[in-house]
């Protein structure tokens, strides 16, 4: 799943992937004496937006984990009572996995998306998913977040979501973090929003950043801390 690109933000912006459907549909037919294969997607919907109660495609199995329709709802009103609305909001979101999260945001007025995400057949899904739900201000990236994150922004973000396996160890996510603050990836006033275990330890405190919110949904904690207005 780990792949080293190099380039710019700027050639990272403007990749478009493709998927033809025969990529992630399995075929209706089946040999004589055969059973007829398992589908190889799941779905979940677009909670509210403009594109609100459409279904998306997701990846099947443990490798991605779309966060649950309950905690996208309470993540989009606390980002709507902290900023007043998503209208012309920058959104990227870090560990896209699915996509739901960022494509979600364009649904509810988000001005453009981007979602990185490194597993290429996961991405390709994703840019499937957009363009059946018409959002075309999606850009899907298939970096590793890391490496993504050393290039040089284009535009500043009005929102940072970073939805990191939870697998991944806090000290890594903390890292990651770190980057985004004092890269400049933040617009004044950015609020960062994390999606972690409410296993993981791993302190959540950043210079640069204040928390301003932190919600618990049964294994799932969000938290929430925004820059600085005067950056």
């Amino acid at each position: 799943m780990s792949m080293a690109i190099g380039g710019t933000a700027g050639e990272a912006m403007s990749v478009a992937l493709t998927a033809s459907a025969s990529r992630f549909e399995l075929s209706e037919r089946s040999l004589p004496g055969q059973q007829r294969p398992v589908r190889s997607e799941a779905v979940t919907r677009i909670v509210a937006g403009s594109v609100g109660g459409r279904r998306i495609r997701t990846p099947r199995g443990a490798a991605t984990r779309p966060t649950s329709e309950r905690v996208r709802e309470a993540l989009f009103s606390t980002l709507e009572s902290l900023l007043g609305s998503l209208e012309g909001v920058r959104f990227l979101d870090l560990f896209a996995g699915s996509g739901a999260v960022g494509l979600e945001a364009v649904s509810r007025g988000a001005s453009q998306a981007v979602l990185v995400e490194q597993d290429r057949p996961t991405a390709a899904l994703i840019t499937r998913n957009a363009h059946d739900l018409g959002l075309h201000t999606v850009t899907v990236v298939p970096y590793r977040v890391d490496h993504y994150l050393r290039t040089a922004p284009v535009d500043a973000f009005d929102v940072v979501f970073c939805d990191p396996p939870y697998a991944l160890p806090g000290a890594e996510l903390h890292g990651v973090v770190d980057v985004v603050v004092t890269r400049r990836w933040l617009a004044a006033g950015a609020v960062v929003a994390l999606e972690r275990s409410r296993h993981d330890t791993e302190p959540m405190a950043w210079e640069g950043l204040h928390e301003v919110r932190q919600r618990r949904y049964g294994d799932t904690v969000l938290w929430y801390g925004r820059a600085s207005v005067n950056d």
